[in-house]
């Protein structure tokens, strides 16, 4: 029965992934040449995310154009507070990635915006929100987010005051 139930999932997955690719494709093509090459691009040593984007209607928009910076919590919080995120286990490749530093700075997580807009139609309160169900693996904004606070901030060390600063600047475009 858990088999059956698997197997139907997947298969939802997969009409998703293409239904919202083809979509996505369209909406790439309709922009300028400079952001195509920006929604391209790699971060160094990954490989560009395949993962499907939902479309409109599923929670939120990918394309919004807007100046307001989504919901994120201000201060740190007790971990005790924040759902757990979803085990990387469950995933693979770059999602796996994302949950895996989900799980690494949760608190840190908490404290940025999702540039999706899940807060509007998902009632997200952080980007930390996203990973505590499968929504960031079907995200690559999601995802791309977490990875880049991850690298600020074990590798540069930066806190989360300025890698909201960051994010905001990276991703509000």
């Amino acid at each position: 029965m858990i088999r059956k139930i698997i197997l139907v999932a997947l298969i939802l997955a997969v009409a998703v992934a293409v239904a919202c690719e083809s979509s996505s494709e369209r909406r790439v093509s309709t922009q300028q040449p400079a952001m195509q090459a920006e929604k391209t691009t790699s971060p160094p040593n990954e490989t560009a995310s395949h993962a499907p984007q939902l479309a409109e209607g599923h929670g939120h928009d990918h394309g919004a154009q807007t100046n307001e910076v989504p919901a994120f919590l201000t201060t740190a919080v007790d971990l005790k507070s924040l759902k757990p995120t979803l085990a990387p286990e469950l995933f693979a490749g770059k999602q796996r990635l994302g949950y895996e530093a989900a799980k690494a700075i949760p608190k840190t997580l908490a404290q940025l915006p999702c540039y999706c807009h899940c807060d509007k139609g998902m009632g997200h309160k952080s980007l930390q929100s996203c990973f505590v169900d499968d929504h960031a693996a079907h995200c690559a904004v999601c995802i791309d987010e977490a990875l880049v606070a991850y690298q600020l901030e074990k590798k540069e060390g930066l806190n989360a005051e300025q890698i909201r600063e960051r994010v905001v600047a990276q991703f509000s475009n």
